[in-house]
């Protein structure tokens, strides 16, 4: 993750838990925040929590979002102080492949379909 966005993340958002929860909390910064609101490729995971103390991480589980919490991030997206990380995009004519690809699980980021 480092390597794809060219160093460390200040926040990560996880909807996949498993085997994607270490390669995010090693690419937070010192202070960073991991928020977590799914665990489609597993609920269990490994962690050593010196990296908690040592990296003075913030972690919080969300199931509801505050009304207006998507204007926000849109907003923030507009503004380019939040920058979603992109796996692929697919357009809608191959959104089998985009399933495929979703599905393999071997993808850092979101996979996006466009409609052209």
């Amino acid at each position: 993750i480092r390597e794809r966005v060219g160093g460390s993340i200040d926040v990560a958002l996880d909807v996949v838990g498993g085997a994607m929860f270490m390669p995010l909390i090693n690419a937070l910064r010192q202070g960073g925040r991991y928020s977590i609101s799914g665990c489609i490729s597993g609920p269990l995971v490994q962690f050593d929590l010196r990296q908690l103390i040592y990296k003075d991480l913030q972690f919080t589980g969300a199931t509801i979002a505050p009304p207006g919490t998507m204007k926000k991030i849109v907003r923030l997206i507009d503004q380019d102080l939040l920058k979603p990380l992109l796996a692929e995009t697919f357009p809608l004519c191959k959104l089998a492949e985009a399933q495929e690809a979703f599905m393999a699980k071997k993808h850092v980021g979101n996979i996006v379909v466009t409609l052209s």
